[in-house]
């Protein structure tokens, strides 16, 4: 499960983040997840709950916005919205979509003490 990887890198970040800044405490995070990015989040916060016991982060509030996926179509040269890797272009039917964006994580705030 790549989900409990993720969490504590999340909560890597956040202590880095409070050694850095000088905070004592996070209330919450705010997560951008793409669609592509092959995260399960249901998974990843059951993961996060457990990594950040006993933590600087015990009992923030995971918040998961997604994102979603793009692609670049090489048939109608477009840039396309895509729900899935192997989703063909929405305009030309092709399935030569180039995936551009929608498989990053990023920890976009934290609500700090």
């Amino acid at each position: 499960m790549h989900e409990m990887a993720l969490a504590e890198s999340v909560l890597g970040l956040i202590e880095e983040s409070a050694r850095r800044e000088g905070f004592s405490a996070i209330r919450a995070v705010w997560l951008d997840i793409g669609c592509l990015a092959g995260v399960e989040v249901e998974a990843l916060r059951f993961c996060f709950e457990v990594v950040t016991r006993d933590s600087i982060a015990a009992g923030a509030r995971l918040e998961i916005a997604d994102s979603p996926g793009q692609g670049w179509c090489m048939k109608c040269s477009e840039v396309v919205r895509i729900n899935s890797r192997v989703d063909a272009c929405p305009r030309c039917g092709g399935h030569q979509v180039q995936v551009t964006a929608g498989t990053e994580m990023r920890v976009r705030e934290m609500e700090v003490v």
